[in-house]
């Protein structure tokens, strides 16, 4: 009968540790939270996952520590992100280059969209398009009509080829009837760097980088690709003005985890994360790290978003005939 006895106890402390182990939301979190991003560190996403990091770790009594994966992308990040264990204690920053990956690969170890269950966006930024400050165009309407009177003759950097930059520039092309020709560079630092040493003669940068360039002089912001004006740089216009109708490019990040999370945990990084964007000090870190605007959203929200961008990007790819990795 002794048997009987222990194996009752295993039973039971089995019973236990099922329940209120990691699947459970009864005590969650009850350990440390890993924030993983697919980008150098210093840059951008770093600076956002460190930014949201610490006001989640506040709303939810644990530590959330952040790191990087980068390559690809942030496709070696996304794919630890979708085989991590489901159970809420690995979590991740993607930017819009998740919904782009999709357009430009030609196969991924996940779906950007059904590989993951999606917690809450977390800001919104546009890109600019540039030029230096002594180059004949002074207006967006004017690069495009040089563009249209040598096609393939002008070029624009980016910061890699299937970025956000380099599509919002490709998406240009389309909608104004251009073609502009594609450099890619090796970030930000790069391509600016290109663009002041008259390598090429355009570039598709990040605000934040771009408005310290722009507010001196060097550099002069002939649009923002966001369909309003940006607070960062306000005297810019946006490329709707200059008569490209419903263009429309403002990159994001947002944070997601594995699928088959459990809903309830799902719902509570759901909610810390919303209550963590209305802290007026987080908001503003946010939006200051890259000239953007925050906004939260639902879970279900943020995945029709991903799909949404997949299909605007796979098109932007499709027509533009951009090879896939």
């Amino acid at each position: 009968m002794q048997w009987m006895k222990r194996l009752a106890v295993a039973i039971f402390l089995l019973g236990g540790c099922l329940a209120t182990g990691p699947a459970s939301a009864d005590n969650y979190p009850s350990r440390p939270i890993r924030l993983l991003h697919g980008f150098a560190a210093g840059g951008a996403a770093d600076t956002l996952s460190r930014i949201i990091a610490d006001g989640l770790s506040k709303k939810l009594g644990q530590p959330i520590i952040v790191e990087a994966k980068p390559g690809a992308g942030g496709n070696i990040a996304a794919d630890a992100i979708a085989k991590a264990a489901p159970d809420g204690y690995t979590i991740g920053l993607v930017t819009g280059a998740h919904a782009i990956s999709a357009a430009t690969y030609k196969s991924l170890a996940y779906q950007p969209a059904e590989s993951f269950e999606m917690i809450s966006t977390l800001v919104y930024y546009a890109l600019v398009i540039a030029v230096r400050n002594d180059y004949p165009a002074k207006s967006l309407g004017e690069l495009i009509a040089m563009a249209k009177e040598k096609p393939g003759a002008l070029s624009f950097g980016s910061v890699g080829f299937g970025s956000t930059h380099h599509l919002a520039g490709e998406l240009l092309n389309a909608t104004a009837g251009v073609e502009i020709v594609h450099v890619p560079y090796r970030g930000d630092s790069q391509s600016i760097t290109a663009l002041l040493g008259g390598e090429i003669p355009v570039i598709v940068g990040t605000p934040v980088l771009l408005a310290p360039q722009i507010q001196s002089g060097a550099i002069r912001g002939l649009a923002v690709t966001s369909p309003t004006r940006t607070a960062l740089l306000p005297d810019v216009p946006t490329v709707q003005e200059a008569g490209i109708k419903g263009y429309d490019v403002r990159t994001w990040a947002g944070l997601l985890a594995p699928k088959g999370t459990p809903p309830v945990i799902i719902a509570a990084l759901n909610a810390a994360t919303l209550d963590a964007l209305r802290d007026p000090d987080l908001k503003q870190r946010l939006e200051t790290a890259v000239g953007g605007v925050v906004r939260g959203s639902l879970p279900e929200e943020m995945k029709k978003l991903i799909e949404t961008e997949i299909t605007k990007w796979t098109g932007v790819v499709d027509r533009a005939k951009i090879p896939k990795i």
